[in-house]
Formats: structure tokens, C-alpha cells, sequence
């Protein structure tokens, strides 16, 4: 596999995002859909093992996705990668300004998200890697049940709200719609609750959301 590697800074590139289908790289994708900016999508080969790659392993060391090359900047980490992409597209408005209140509530969520629900996610999709075999379904139902919690409480934050932190949408809305998404074949699903059920159709109808699904060929949510 050929990783096309980022182009310096004397000779500007367009972001380029690498992802596997329905991974962790949903919210930057849909987040640079909605920014609306040219970037370009390397979609790499679980299969063939492209995301073990050397030409991938030299852009990000872990093996994971998703990776953003911007110039001659490389970053991983979801969550990273999306505050560089609010930070560096500051009129489109998908976070609020810096130093505000409304910025402090903004990185509340992106990291309650990230360090809290999506940790608690692990447990559950590969619970093998935290128990022997024989206790896989015991901590898949510890995991289920805290995972409702987390989505309990997110339900409650949005009664009377079109999105987290109001009426506008931010990268944060994008983060937890990715996240409750992988709820849609657990036994309890983040879309069931009262709150979070008509706010993830809304942004499941999104221009952004259903061109990243036409994009990554993935399973809709619905």
C-alpha cells in the first residue's frame, strides 16, 4: 500500500483523513463534511491489513484511526483531531469562541465523550481483552448497563435543547452521534431514550452525515 505521505509546508495540501469504515474517524469525517472545506479521504483495507502497514505505521505509530495529515502536520486521536479542525475553521462555527463559558461546556462534553463513554465501550465490543472467555457476556452486561447510564445522563442534559450546548450544533453533537450509533445492535440503545432519540434523527438527516454513510459504505443507524 502506497500511504500518501503530507506535503510540506512550502507546498500547502488538503487535509487528509485516513479512516476505517464506521470506525472512530465518524466525527472528524462528518466534522470536515460540515466544515465544507476540500480535504482528501483515504479509506484503508482492514482486510489486507493496510492500517498495520510501514507507510501507515509512519504516520501513526498505533496502527489506529483515524489519522489527519494537514501541511506537514500529522495528528491522531479522534477527539484531538476534531478540536484542530474547529481551532483551524473557526467561522464555521462548530464550536464556540475560546474563552467563553460556552467553550468550557463545549470541552466538557468532547472529553466526557471520549474519556467516559467511549472508554466504557471498550469493555463492551472486546471483552476478551479484559476477562477470560468464560466472563465475556458478565462484563458485556457491566458495560451495557454503564453505558446506559452515560446516555441517561446525556438524554437528561438535552431535554428542551436542539443540541448539547443549545441551539447550535457543534463537533461535540458529531462525537456523541458517533458514539450512540454504535449502541444501534446492543440490547439497549442510545436512540430508545426520549431526549436522544428525535436529536440523533435529526442529525442522522444531515446533509453531512448521509454523505460520510455514502462515503465509508456503512451500515445506517436506522
Amino acid at each position: 500500500m502506497a500511504v500518501p505521505r503530507p506535503q510540506d509546508s512550502r507546498s500547502p495540501a488538503m487535509p487528509t483523513l485516513y479512516l476505517l469504515p464506521s470506525s472512530a474517524a465518524m466525527a472528524p469525517h462528518i466534522l470536515l463534511r460540515e466544515i465544507g472545506a476540500p480535504f482528501d479521504l483515504v479509506i484503508l483495507d482492514k482486510e489486507r491489513g493496510e492500517h498495520k502497514a510501514p507507510e501507515y505505521l509512519k504516520l501513526n505509530p498505533m496502527g489506529r484511526v483515524p489519522t489527519l495529515a494537514d501541511g506537514d502536520l500529522v495528528i491522531f486521536e479522534s477527539a484531538a483531531i476534531c478540536l484542530h479542525l474547529v481551532d483551524t475553521h473557526p467561522d464555521s462555527g462548530l464550536a464556540p469562541p475560546v474563552g467563553t463559558p460556552e467553550r468550557a461546556r463545549f470541552y466538557q462534553w468532547l472529553i466526557y465523550l471520549t474519556n467516559t463513554v467511549q472508554a466504557d465501550m471498550l469493555p463492551y465490543f472486546y471483552p476478551e481483552r479484559y476477562a477470560p472467555a468464560d466472563d465475556s457476556a458478565h462484563v458485556k452486561a457491566i458495560m451495557a448497563d454503564r453505558l446506559m447510564e452515560h446516555f441517561a445522563l446525556l438524554d437528561r442534559e438535552l431535554e428542551g435543547r436542539e443540541h448539547l450546548l443549545g441551539e447550535r450544533i457543534s463537533a461535540a453533537d458529531l462525537y456523541l452521534f458517533m458514539l450512540a450509533r454504535w449502541t444501534r445492535h446492543m440490547p439497549r440503545k442510545a436512540r430508545d431514550l426520549p431526549n436522544l432519540g428525535p436529536y440523533l434523527a435529526r442529525i442522522h438527516a444531515r446533509p453531512s452525515v448521509q454523505a460520510v454513510y455514502t462515503a465509508e459504505a456503512c451500515e445506517a443507524f436506522y
